[in-house]
């Protein structure tokens, strides 16, 4: 998965805001992780703003969602 479209579907999830959608966007951050790494991942974190709207901090691991 390239950068832009996990933001294009992480940016989906943040129209809905539930336990679910956070969940959906941990994956995909999980996925970002695997190809990209963890600098990657705090990008898009900070760019989309997640640690306030999901909780999400940036140098989180989420490679144990894989």
């Amino acid at each position: 998965m390239n950068l832009d479209r996990a933001r294009e579907l992480i940016e989906v999830q943040l129209q809905f805001r539930s336990g679910y959608n956070r969940n959906s966007v941990r994956m995909i951050l999980a996925e970002v992780q695997k190809i990209h790494g963890q600098e990657a991942v705090d990008r898009l974190i900070r760019e989309l703003d997640l640690e306030n709207r999901f909780d999400l901090k940036p140098g989180t691991d989420f490679s144990s969602l894989r």
